[in-house]
Parts: C-alpha cells; structure tokens; sequence
C-alpha cells in the first residue's frame, strides 16, 4: 500500500524530476514528509511566487518540465502570477498545490481557496484530484500535456486526504495514458509544405520571422540552416533571440516596437513573410492590418488556435517547428537571385545601427555590451521586466538557444531573479546573470535569502536609475513629464546583500564597469552590482512596422 504522497514522489521521479521548487505550509506536511526522505531536491524560496519562476526558469534552460509546489489558499493562490507568466510564454511546469481535505470542499474552510477555477484560464489543464487511485494517472497526464504540443503550465491539486490515504501500489501507476480528443500535430501537412517551398523559391524579398515556438522545439539549428540554403534574413521576436546568433550576417535582431529599424523597414518591404512559432502579437505589429502589407505569409506554429487569429495568412501550416522545417530543407533546392534584397537590407543595417549617446556618462547599453563581450556568447541571461529588458534584446549578443530568459507576453515585473535560480539549476556550469530594474528586483528581492542559504551563484546587474523605467520613459515622451508616482527613493543595493550574506558593490562610473563584472563573474557565489546609471535614459527606436507609436500605448507598459 502507498500513501498518495509517496505516490506523488514517485511519480515525479518516474518523470525525471530531480528539483523542486517550493514553501511547506499545513496541509502539504504529508507530501513534504515524503520528500525529507527522498532524493529530490527541494529549494525553499522565500515566496511561492519566486517559486513558479524558479520553475519557469528551470524549464526555458534545460526544455524540462519545472516544478514548483505550494500550500492551500494564500500558498496557492501566491503561484498565479508564475503560472501566468509561464502560460503566456508557453513554458511547460506543473505546479502543485495542497487543498483541505475532500469532506471540507466548498465549505470556505480555513487556507481554502478553488485554486482550480483561479487558474482555469491560465493553465493549459488543471486537476482536482478526488481520488487517491487517480493521483499516478493523474500525474503522468499531467508532464505529458505539460510537454508536448504548445507547452505550458498544469495544475494539480492535491486534498490532504488524498495525500494522506492509502492505495494498492500495484495499481497506482498505469502503463499508458490515453486522452481523446488531445493529438497535438507534430508533422505538417505535405501539400501545405510543398505550396510553402514553392513560394519561398520564386519569392524576391523573403524574410523570416521566427519566435519563441523555434526555441521550444529545438529548431534553432534548422532554421539556421534553412535561412543559409535560401539566403533568408531572420528576424526574431523577444522571445525568439537566441534562435539565431546575434553575429550571424542573415539576423536583423528584434523587430517590433522596439526592435531594430532595419527588421522594420524589411518586414514592411517584404513580399514573403515565413512566420515560425510566433503570434502575431501587438508589441511587434501595432496595427496589425499594416503589418508586412506587401507580402504572401506562410504561418508555421504547432498551436492551430494561433494560426489567422491575429493576422490572416496564406499558406498555414499546423506541427512541429523543427519537424516542418526538417521537411522543408529536403525539398529546397539552394537558389540565388537575391543579391538584391540582400544587399538593400545591408543599406539599411549601415545607415541605421543601433546607437547611444557615448558621452563618458554611465549609460545601461553600455553595461550590457561590456557583459557580452565579457561573457562572449557564454552562459544565461535572464532579464526583468521594462527597460533593462529592452536594452538587453537589443544590446547583448545572443548566440546561443536557451541563453535569453525574460517574461514576454505577461510582463511580470519581479520575473527575473528568481527565474535565474531556476535556470542555474538547469545548467549548474553556466554564468547566470539577471539584469535587473530597482523597481523590478525589488519585487522579489526577498529571494537574496534563497541564493545566499544555498550559495546559488547568480549574478545580478541593477540599472539602477530610481524610476520605475518604462513607465516614466512613457510619462515623459506622451504626458509632458508629469512623473506621476515613477520615482523611487535611492537604495544602497549592496548594502541589503550585505544584510543577506551576499557579496556586491555600487558602481557610479564607465571604468568601473568591466572590473565591476569581472569581480562578479569571479566570485564563487551570487553577486549583486548596484549600477547608477543616467537616470532619464531612453528605449529607441520605439514604432513597430506599420503602426505610429500612439497606437502602442494601449496597455501598461511595464
């Protein structure tokens, strides 16, 4: 006989976990029990919503299920925010949660919360487990969906009774699951593939636009691939930097609202656009009906639901990026003709480069190509949410898939630090830096206690400018600077770590900079650098192809 907490634990292990991220509280003491004995790992944050992203993170380093648990009620309900920002950016967790007993369901018993219709609209599926013989199944459903498909977050939530009773062992576990009616298609339809290829060949201005679905698929050695045989420029969405190097002379950087001038100008002149694992979402088209208004689109993304939702298209494609990919370079032929288009894309990274104001003052792109230059397309970077999150896509070079973590269609302030303790544990021999708002790690700076109980060696960078950034860029440009609750008291960030155990500095001037991030990278632990940068530094460009930027104000713009 097993109790449904050990069921649990050997369920996760049968699924390969080996790390949890977590916070005990009453009714999950029997699953935490279970775990005292066993040999998964439990990382105790310091809140249940750094544990979310510390499994979020976990899962975009390595392409693993992460896992993060947490008590009833309040324990619970902490996770949303994770859960949120792990279902928009497609990232697969299962997160755990306890529940009072079966008998006191409904009956607003203390710590009890229907954390099963919170997250409802937030998880691609969620369990009330009634039953402790379904708990085994329960589980092994729960990381399949999880996985396959368009990843993304499953609840489980776990009565403490059904943790607490005990089943037959021989029947805990089933051999095989079977869900009607969830098929995800992997491999792309053939004729929708040929009518694709046909229109890349004969096709003058192709350009590809690849997103975060080329990362969860793995395709990023396809796509480069692909890109090189055709001589297409790839452009990429936040979420799909890394997909392509940074240095690679067919990538054109982000584009969108605040991507680079060029991807703009070549979206808008194109005549093919090859859409891969993106959505089409309004930070990178603004009026969408103005978006690549020239060109035929091919839409590749294993969600059908995304295909023409936002932006109607020519040739769909539902699967796999990386299987429809496979399928398209073996009936590529390599073909030339585009010198032109080529060379006219060319014009445009000369005479519109990324640039800053390089005055001797302390400017944040000017850390953040220190780090990369340091780093040399090593380790993770992991960012917050605003301008350090901007300046970062654009200035850092990404060279690697998996190297760039950062929350893109939620926007979760406060995503960053623990997100990068998750990621360390993924790839323990990476450098593993967050780039960091004041206003940002503040949201989460309680997890300095986490890193410094178990010597997590994350470094972390503040552009520290005393505002919340993003926010006050925008009061700035479109409200006459009335800075309307967006300044922040000045902190001694260094002096908290301190507090915690945590080795750090402040760093006021250009020079200090590289020994500053040396010193970080040196260190055998966490690290935080406290940067004072100029503090009215601006994100540019700012207008997405086809949209004027009063059309993006739409939204926080955190």
């Amino acid at each position: 006989m097993k109790t449904g907490a050990k069921i649990l634990v050997e369920g996760l292990q049968r699924e390969g976990v080996e790390i949890i991220f977590g916070y005990p509280g009453g009714v999950v003491l029997p699953i935490y029990d279970e775990l005292y004995e066993s040999s998964l790992r439990h990382i105790l944050v310091r809140h249940e919503q750094a544990a979310a992203h510390a499994a979020d993170g976990y899962a975009r380093a390595s392409g693993r299920v992460g896992v993060c648990l947490a008590t009833s009620g309040p324990g619970a309900c902490n996770l949303v925010t994770g859960i949120a920002t792990a279902y928009m950016d497609s990232v697969p967790i299962v997160a755990l949660t306890g529940q009072v007993p079966t008998n006191l369901l409904g009956n607003d018993a203390f710590q009890e919360a229907d954390i099963t219709g919170i997250t409802m609209p937030i998880t691609k599926h969620n369990y009330l487990v009634k039953k402790t013989a379904e708990l085994g199944r329960i589980i092994k459903e729960a990381f399949f969906i999880a996985r396959t498909g368009r990843p993304g977050p499953v609840l489980i939530d776990l009565p403490k009774d059904v943790s607490t009773t005990a089943v037959d062992e021989t029947k805990a576990f089933p051999k095989e699951i079977t869900l009607r009616g969830y098929k995800p298609t992997v491999t792309g339809h053939a004729k929708q593939i040929t009518k694709a290829v046909e229109l890349i060949q004969n096709a003058e201005r192709p350009i590809i636009y690849a997103g975060g679905g080329v990362i969860s698929s793995d395709a990023s050695a396809e796509l480069v691939e692909f890109a090189e045989c055709m001589g297409i420029p790839v452009t990429t969405t936040l979420m799909g930097l890394s997909c392509i190097p940074c240095d690679h002379p067919l990538n054109l950087g982000m584009l969108g609202m605040h991507g680079t001038e060029y991807a703009n100008f070549a979206i808008t002149e194109s005549d093919l656009l090859i859409a891969i694992g993106v959505r089409f979402d309004d930070r990178v088209t603004g009026k969408v009906q103005t978006f690549a208004p020239h060109a035929v689109i091919i839409h590749i993304d294993v969600d059908p639901a995304e295909i023409g939702k936002n932006k109607k298209v020519d040739v769909p494609i539902v699967g796999d990026a990386r299987s429809i990919l496979q399928a398209m370079i073996a009936q590529l032929n390599r073909c030339s003709g585009r010198e032109k288009w080529l060379e006219r894309i060319r014009h445009w990274k000369n005479k519109h480069p990324l640039r800053y104001k390089e005055d001797g003052c302390l400017r944040p792109q000017f850390i953040i190509q220190q780090l990369s230059n340091l780093l040399k397309g090593e380790g993770i970077i992991v960012s917050e949410v605003g301008q350090n999150q901007m300046w970062t896509a654009q200035y850092y070079c990404f060279r690697k898939p998996r190297s760039w973590l950062t929350s893109g269609g939620l926007g979760t302030m406060g995503y960053g630090f623990p997100a990068s303790m998750g990621a360390h544990f993924a790839r323990p021999d990476e450098t593993v830096f967050d780039i960091a708002g004041d206003g940002s790690f503040q949201m989460n700076i309680q997890e300095l206690g986490t890193v410094a109980h178990y010597r997590i060696p994350v470094k972390v960078a503040i552009l520290n400018n005393m505002y919340l950034g993003m926010v006050r860029q925008w009061q700035e440009l479109f409200y006459d600077r009335r800075y309307s609750y967006t300044e922040l008291p000045s902190i001694d960030f260094a002096k908290i770590a301190a507090a915690y155990g945590v080795d750090g500095m402040r760093v006021e001037s250009c020079d200090e900079v590289v020994p500053a991030l040396t010193a970080a990278i040196e260190t055998d632990g966490p690290f935080v650098i406290d940067f004072r940068i100029e503090r009215e530094e601006n994100v540019f460009p700012m207008v997405p192809a086809g949209a004027a930027i009063n059309e993006m104000i739409g939204g926080h713009p955190r």
